[in-house]
C-alpha cells in the first residue's frame, strides 16, 4: 500500500468512525467501500474487520452502561458456525464479482433498506428469537460483504432501546461479528502480520474518531450527517458496480 492509498484511508477511518460514535451506523460500510477501491476483496475484508474491533470495541467501551448484554449474549449463538459458512462463499467468488456484490449491497442499504430483509419485519419478530437468527445472518455476511450495520440495525428498533442502549449494544454486537471474522480468517491463513504497521495507523484514527464523535454526540444535527454519508456512500459504490460490471461484462 503506497504513502498516498495510506493517507487516504487514514483520513476515511478517522472520519467514518466519527460517523459511527453519532449516529451509531454507516461509518464501517462506507470505510469498506473505500477500501475496496485499493484492495481485494478477501484482504479488504479481513483487515477492515481490525479496524472495525477497534471502533466498535471502544464505542462499546464507552457506552458499556447502557449496553443491553442479553442481546449480546444471544447474538453470538450462531456467529461462529455460520462465519465458516460465509467463508466458503467468500473464497468461491471471484473478486469481481465479490467487489459488484458490495457496491449493489451499499446501494441498497443506502437507498433501500427495506430489500435486505427480504420481507421480514422486525417490529414483529420476538426480541429474545430476532437476535439468534440474526447472529447467524450476520455470521455469513461478515465474511462476503464484510460490513453489516445498516442490515442488522432495523432489528435494535422497537424494543425499547434509547439512544445510548442502541448505539452501544449495536457496537457490542459488531464487536463480537468481528472478533469471529478475524479468528477465521486467521483460522484459514490471512496473514495478518504483514499488515500490523497499516493497521496500527488506522485503529489508532478509529479511536481518535470515537472518542471526538462521542463527544459530539448530542452536540450535533444527525440530519447533516446522514445526508453527507448518503451522497459519499453512493458515489462510491457506484463506481465499483460501474467498474466491477464493466469487468463482469468483459467490457475494460
Amino acid at each position: 500500500m503506497d504513502p498516498l492509498q495510506l493517507a487516504i484511508l487514514a483520513s476515511v477511518a478517522l472520519a467514518t468512525s466519527m460517523l459511527s460514535a453519532v449516529v451509531g451506523m454507516a461509518g464501517g460500510i462506507t470505510l469498506l467501500s473505500v477500501m475496496l477501491l485499493f484492495l481485494e476483496p478477501l484482504v479488504a475484508i479481513p483487515l477492515h474487520g481490525v479496524i472495525q474491533l477497534a471502533s466498535n470495541s471502544s464505542r462499546t467501551v464507552i457506552q458499556r452502561r447502557h449496553v443491553k448484554w442479553w442481546i449480546l449474549a444471544r447474538y453470538g449463538v450462531l456467529l461462529l458456525p455460520m462465519a465458516f459458512v460465509g467463508l466458503a462463499i467468500a473464497e468461491a467468488l471471484p473478486a469481481t464479482l465479490t467487489r459488484l456484490l458490495i457496491g449493489l449491497f451499499v446501494l441498497a442499504a443506502t437507498w433501500l433498506p427495506g430489500i435486505l430483509l427480504l420481507g421480514a419485519h422486525p417490529e414483529n419478530t420476538d426480541p429474545k428469537r430476532r437476535f439468534v437468527v440474526l447472529g447467524g445472518v450476520a455470521g455469513v455476511l461478515n465474511m462476503t460483504v464484510g460490513a453489516v450495520g445498516p442490515l442488522i440495525a432495523p432489528f435494535f428498533l422497537n424494543i425499547g432501546l434509547e439512544r445510548r442502549s442502541l448505539v452501544g449494544t449495536k457496537a457490542a454486537c459488531q464487536t463480537l461479528g468481528h472478533l469471529v471474522k478475524i479468528a477465521v480468517f486467521g483460522v484459514a491463513g490471512f496473514a495478518f502480520a504483514e499488515w500490523l504497521a497499516p493497521l496500527a495507523l488506522l485503529c489508532v484514527m478509529v479511536l481518535v474518531g470515537t472518542w471526538l464523535g462521542s463527544r459530539l454526540l448530542d452536540k450535533v444535527s444527525e440530519v447533516w450527517f446522514i445526508r453527507l454519508y448518503k451522497t459519499v456512500l453512493t458515489l462510491i459504490a457506484i463506481r465499483l458496480v460501474v467498474w466491477e460490471a464493466a469487468a463482469v461484462l468483459d467490457l475494460r
